[in-house]
């Protein structure tokens, strides 16, 4: 298979080949990296709640039901768990929402683009939406409109042109790879005045932004058609939740073949998304969102005075230091792993070429230290030219 040779030679030599590191050890603010110890700024784990002992207590009981559904949940995975996880995700977010469990965060994002847009509908998709929002817009096979990232004025005047049977907003609340806002109440009213669904992957946002940590549309006080959020970030399990009203859902379960054509959740992963949803939505949540807030207080602060950032940070976790060269976003993560700390280096496609960046994440488990520790080589990687200076 020659043609497999000349791929990957294509990848290397374009300085893009990925690699899999060796994690060994709980997910947590510490990690073993190729066999190095390092701080860890790489994970999505926004309240640090993966190795949280209420989960792994919860994940451990449900393991005398078993370690798997058995089948999808038409057939005989329709488990007590999944529909007293899918009960507490409801209560959590009020609004008159029902919700359903799907298996991720891509699978629930391509299965509810595929079953509420087709053949003559028109979707209208963020420029920076996630990978899996763009899959699911060409899965749909409805006409798709990509508009500049966040230019909502644009997105008017192609709402307005379109002659569709049905209209789509979809965008992602808080982008994965920049860590800025969607401007949701803009959306929404566009959406309105369009009579347009719109449909937001909060994925980034739930469990960290907004009341209760319900994200960003609830922070803007805006209820969003379908809301789809994950249980493998903030919440530290895995596997993935759409929140709509019930007749969607009932579509969605007969429709969505992400949903409809796989095994269901095993037990034990859905008693620990359980136990995270019932503790990020109370008190607890709010004191580890306090913790989380401080830190990228802090980060932004520091990032700031080093001038390192070429757009206003938004209160989010997720901080993107740009370099542009893909090697050279490669190098620097290398340099940072040797001074103990581990901030992944993400090139193209997953960003827009010449956008390499270090992607930091934050998490309610950092210390003040750990980001003094972060600033002061990300400092030294600026004064030896490897990170350009964006901002005074």
């Amino acid at each position: 298979m020659k043609f497999v040779d000349d791929e990957l030679a294509a990848l290397e030599r374009g300085g893009r080949m990925r690699r899999m590191r060796a994690i060994d050890g709980a997910q947590d603010r510490v990690v073993t990296v190729d066999g190095r110890e390092v701080v860890n700024f790489s994970a999505n784990d926004y309240l640090g709640l993966a190795k949280h002992p209420a989960l792994r207590d919860a994940s451990a009981s449900a393991l005398v039901d078993g370690s798997g559904a058995g089948a999808s949940r038409l057939v005989v995975g329709n488990l007590r768990g999944h529909r007293e996880l899918e009960a507490s995700l409801a209560r959590w977010y009020g609004a008159g929402r029902t919700a359903l469990a799907f298996n991720s965060g891509y699978q629930a994002n391509v299965g509810v683009l595929q079953a509420l847009a087709g053949r003559g509908d028109e979707v209208f998709s963020d420029e920076l939406n996630h990978a899996s929002l763009i899959d699911g817009c060409r899965l749909s096979r409805a006409a798709v409109t990509v508009y500049r990232h966040r230019a909502v004025d644009e997105l008017a005047a192609r709402l307005e042109e379109s002659r569709a049977r049905r209209k789509i907003i979809v965008s992602d609340s808080v982008y994965s790879m920049d860590g800025d806002r969607a401007p949701v109440a803009r959306l929404a009213e566009v959406a309105r005045t369009f009579d347009a669904m719109l449909i937001l992957d909060e994925a980034h946002a739930v469990g960290t932004i907004g009341p209760a940590g319900r994200g960003v549309a609830a922070d803007a006080g805006v209820v969003p058609d379908v809301l789809v959020g994950t249980l493998g970030k903030a919440f530290g399990s895995f596997g993935a939740f759409v929140l709509a009203e019930e007749r969607v859902i009932r579509l969605l379960v007969n429709r969505a073949r992400s949903f409809v054509f796989t095994t269901a959740l095993p037990p034990a992963v859905v008693a620990a998304s359980r136990a995270a949803v019932e503790l990020a939505g109370g008190a607890a949540g709010d004191r580890l969102r306090i913790r989380l807030s401080c830190n990228i207080k802090q980060l932004s602060c520091g990032l700031r005075e080093l001038g390192v950032a070429d757009q206003g940070f938004e209160n989010t976790a997720i901080f993107p230091i740009l370099v542009g060269d893909d090697r050279l976003a490669m190098e620097c993560a290398e340099q940072l792993l040797e001074r103990g700390l581990y901030a992944q280096g993400i090139r193209p496609p997953t960003v827009p070429s010449g956008t390499a960046r270090l992607r930091v994440a934050l998490t309610a488990s950092h210390t003040a230290e750990d980001i003094d520790q972060l600033l002061g080589a990300l400092a030294e990687l600026t004064r030896l030219g490897k990170v350009p200076r964006h901002a005074a």
